[in-house]
Order: C-alpha cells, then structure tokens, then sequence
C-alpha cells in the first residue's frame, strides 16, 4: 500500500463512526520502490491530501524530519520538498501493518501490501 491511499482510507462505512479518519497506522514491514519523480503529478495531488495525516504517516514511516508539522504555504516553489514529499506517498510501499479506526479501535490489517477494509455483517 502507497502512502499516498493510505490518506484516502476511512473507517467512516463502521456503524455508529463518524468520521473515520485518520486512521492509525502501523508499519511491521516496508519496502521501497523508486518511481520516477513528477512534480506536477505531487502538487495537483496536495489538495487533495489531509497533511495532518500526510505528516502523520512520515512520522510512522521515520520519515518526519523530512515533512513539516504544517503544511507550507507555497510547496510549488520548494522542489526539495516536492521530493520529499514524492518519496513518501509513492516510494514508501507498506507490505505489512495494520490500519485502526479513532473512534472504534478496530483494527484493519495490511497483508502483502493490500489493506483488507472488509466489515463484519454487524458492523455495518
């Protein structure tokens, strides 16, 4: 799982949560995969992004000393950073962890890469 779907994921589908996000992650096993660096592709992606958990996940893939606590107003002009950023949603590859939701503590594992998000019947 890239880090940059791990920011899309929400427990929100749980009966009774509300919000769902961002969920806790655990990283057991990673690897990195080099991809070829878009700095295009990384700013169209950012407002999409919540960087609470953007710098959340860099701090849990030991990466947070590469990523500001606070978004920067102007990420366009900063290609150090765009980099950065670049290696951790798409170069970080989570093999191995789990996913758990804020507000239920249920957990969601990541099994060779694949975050299983399936819901028991009485959870929905």
């Amino acid at each position: 799982m890239k880090l940059s779907t791990y920011n899309f994921l929400t427990s929100m589908a749980i009966k009774g949560v509300k919000v769902g996000f961002p969920l806790k992650l655990t990283i057991s096993k990673k690897e990195l995969v080099e991809t070829e660096f878009n700095p295009t592709f990384v700013e169209r992606l950012l407002p999409k992004l919540d960087w609470s958990a953007v710098y959340g996940a860099a701090q849990v893939a030991e990466l947070a000393e590469d990523i500001p606590a606070v978004q920067p107003e102007s990420i366009a002009d900063n290609e150090q950073l765009l980099q950065k950023l670049h290696h951790l949603l798409f170069e970080i590859d989570v093999l191995e962890g789990q996913l758990e939701c804020p507000e239920t503590g249920r957990i969601f594992p990541i099994t060779d890469g694949i975050p299983n998000m399936l819901l028991n019947e009485d959870e929905v």
